[in-house]
């Protein structure tokens, strides 16, 4: 038996999707070469590579219940300088008894992964909950598919707004479920709409109009400029896209190669079957067989 297989490192799982955004999937061995992700993938085989890149994409289309799991998940703390460390730590805490909340300098430990996106927590996590509620809507509006848009083509549009945490997908997730809950969107199948009647949708559409209205008021270079920025955030959007259905592509006809290889092999057991039913009946009938 060989030694027992090392767990992937969130290191090693960034690298791998950064790998297969460049060079695309199945080209294994260009990410492991390429030297952006070589010192993260070097402990990896290729067939390491393909098994977790498999395993990775599955349990981002499934959104079963790992979604119901709730775990604390650590925060980044800032950097800071080594002389206002000490002076922080020279300071004593405010112990006014008006001073309930904690101040500036207080550092957050952990928080849980869904008071990210739950407003009811603190008025920073009601800012960025109202802010992600603005670019739910703002994606579905600009996307305008009459049959709604998929949590992939929400993350995509999002995704090219603003930086994403790793645990993203699982966050949006629950978030459209609430919206749902709230009868601010309504689901279709696997998609989402802005349900009618919601006072978000005149509001996104009141904010796009602006928008539009900004860009008839820019110069020829900012609007051109502007419209540049666009097409590039559409062609990431496609290009995600892309990517996705050539994964899924890739796992298709590796299905059909164990598909072909049972097939072949339910065959081969056929022949093996009737060969030994000839020498049965043979043996039966007084017949003396050799066999070589």
């Amino acid at each position: 038996m060989g030694a027992p297989k090392q767990k992937w490192t969130s290191e090693e799982e960034d690298a791998l999707r950064a790998g297969v955004a460049k060079h695309g999937t199945g080209k294994w061995k260009n990410i492991q070469k390429d030297p952006e992700f070589s010192h993260y993938l070097a402990a990896r085989s290729n067939i390491d590579l393909k098994d977790k890149w498999r395993n990775m994409s599955v349990s981002a289309s499934g959104q079963g219940s790992r979604d119901k799991i709730r775990t604390p998940k650590l925060k980044a703390l800032p950097p800071i300088a080594p002389a206002s460390a000490s002076a922080a730590a020279s300071t004593p805490a405010p112990t006014s008894s008006n001073s309930k909340t904690p101040t500036s300098n207080a550092l957050v430990l952990y928080e849980p992964a869904d008071t990210v996106m739950d407003s009811s927590k603190s008025p920073a996590d009601g800012k960025a909950s109202s802010s992600y509620n603005t670019l739910i809507f703002e994606a579905i509006a600009t996307i305008k598919d009459p049959t709604g848009s998929d949590i992939s083509s929400i993350m995509a549009f999002i995704e090219s707004k603003q930086e994403l945490p790793p645990n993203f997908r699982r966050l949006l997730s629950s978030k459209l479920r609430r919206l749902v809950t709230q009868e601010k969107l309504e689901k279709v199948h696997n998609s989402y709409k802005i349900k009618k009647g919601s006072s978000s949708g005149p509001r996104i559409a009141s904010n796009q109009k602006q928008k539009d209205d900004q860009h008839s008021k820019q110069s020829p270079t900012t609007a051109i400029k502007t419209r540049f920025d666009e097409i590039e955030e559409a062609a990431k959007s496609a290009a995600y896209m892309i990517a996705d259905a050539e994964n899924k592509a890739f796992m298709a006809s590796e299905a059909i190669k164990e598909a072909e290889r049972v097939a072949k092999m339910v065959e081969e057991s056929d022949s093996l079957l009737q060969f030994s039913r000839n020498i049965y009946e043979r043996c039966i009938k007084g017949e003396i067989m050799l066999m070589a």
